[in-house]
């Protein structure tokens, strides 16, 4: 079975949330779990659709937080899978606020999560590829790569040298 698969359009998963006071911290900004709570979900559901099987998240990259969200601001958070390895996908997050009553938007965060596809046993399995169809699909393509790469040297699974992608950036030669 190949695993080619057209970009996935229907892995773009949108997601809109109400800043509840339930949902900040004392200074009424909302609490950054929250927001990673609310980015895992819409990431997992994205990837789900991808492969069409259950999934785990497997790492989070970093997360900035660019401007705080207020009590009472709408929150969008935007998920699409970049690129399938294996079993694994890389899913971006963008997340946007909106003063609603202002009508001020603002772009507050953006990360990159992997899942990991699983059958019901868990075990894992084979998802479809990604093929980017346009210039910003294959910037976040190509560059997932190098990030998977980052992941793997970070969690000990994958020596620097042993990073292509990376090496060629940095202009580090073989030994």
């Amino acid at each position: 079975m190949s695993r080619k698969k057209k970009f996935p359009r229907e892995s773009f998963v949108s997601m809109t949330e109400l800043v509840l006071p339930n949902d900040t911290n004392t200074l009424n900004n909302l609490m950054g779990g929250r927001l990673m709570h609310w980015m895992d979900i819409v990431s997992a559901i994205s990837a789900q659709k991808h492969s069409n099987n259950i999934v785990v998240t497997a790492s989070v990259d970093n997360i900035s937080f660019k401007h705080p969200i207020r009590l009472g601001n709408v929150v969008t958070l935007k998920a699409k899978v970049t690129r399938a390895f294996n079993s694994s996908m890389e899913v971006r997050i963008d997340v946007e606020a909106e003063d609603v009553p202002n009508a001020n938007k603002f772009e507050s965060n953006s990360a990159y999560f992997t899942f990991v596809a699983l059958d019901a046993a868990g075990k894992t399995v084979d998802v479809p590829e990604v093929e980017p169809e346009n210039e910003e699909e294959q910037a976040l393509y190509e560059g997932a790569l190098r990030r998977r790469q980052l992941r793997l040297i970070l969690s000990g699974r994958m020596k620097p040298s042993e990073a292509k992608e990376l090496r060629s950036i940095f202009d580090i030669r073989e030994s």
